[in-house]
């Protein structure tokens, strides 16, 4: 597992990884998604992020990991639906109801959560602009053209919630023409 700034989930990965010898490893060097060090090896997974990523930035990381020959998948649990936009009115009342709830707390998050409730709306303004930013299976098409040397699904998925994901799975071709 990695991060581009991995100081951002300091302490994280002892909470949420296996204990040694799971096979799961934690990078605690930065990495870029675009220039993967060819020391990480093994299928490259990018949940509800690769959004994040403008299309010139989202071509390379797909680049890189045909370069590489490692197999990746990106996940995305958001999309630009009709609904999803409603669907946004909610989060700021599931934020209120779960900051007591997150940990580590900080105290500092209540005043700007329930007096002046800032958090909450941050939180629905970052969904909102996710779900608006999130590839159609059209775009992430688009995005592997000339990739000719992967096999690529792209598809979407249903969620347990109105709406759909997307994904897009690409792995090595062999010799015979599949992976």
């Amino acid at each position: 597992m990695s991060r581009a700034d991995p100081r951002r989930v300091h302490g994280l990965h002892h909470a949420v990884l296996p204990p040694h010898g799971s096979g799961i490893t934690w990078s605690a060097q930065p990495v870029d998604a675009t220039r993967v060090p060819p020391e990480l090896t093994g299928p490259r997974t990018l949940f509800n992020a690769f959004h994040h990523f403008r299309p010139e930035q989202a071509r390379r990381i797909l680049e890189d990991a045909v370069r590489a020959g490692e197999p990746i998948g990106v996940f995305e649990f958001v999309g630009r639906q009709p609904h999803a936009v409603p669907g946004m009115l909610g989060v700021p009342f599931a934020v209120a109801a779960l900051v007591p709830f997150l940990r580590p707390f900080r105290w500092g998050w209540l005043p700007l959560t329930y007096l002046l409730p800032v958090l909450p709306l941050v939180v629905a303004w970052d969904g909102l602009v996710s779900c608006l930013r999130v590839y159609s299976p059209e775009e992430l098409r688009a995005l592997v053209v000339g990739l000719d040397t992967y096999d690529w699904d792209i598809g979407t998925f249903p969620l347990p919630f109105p709406g759909h994901g997307i994904y897009l799975v690409g792995t090595p071709r062999t010799a015979t023409g599949r992976a």
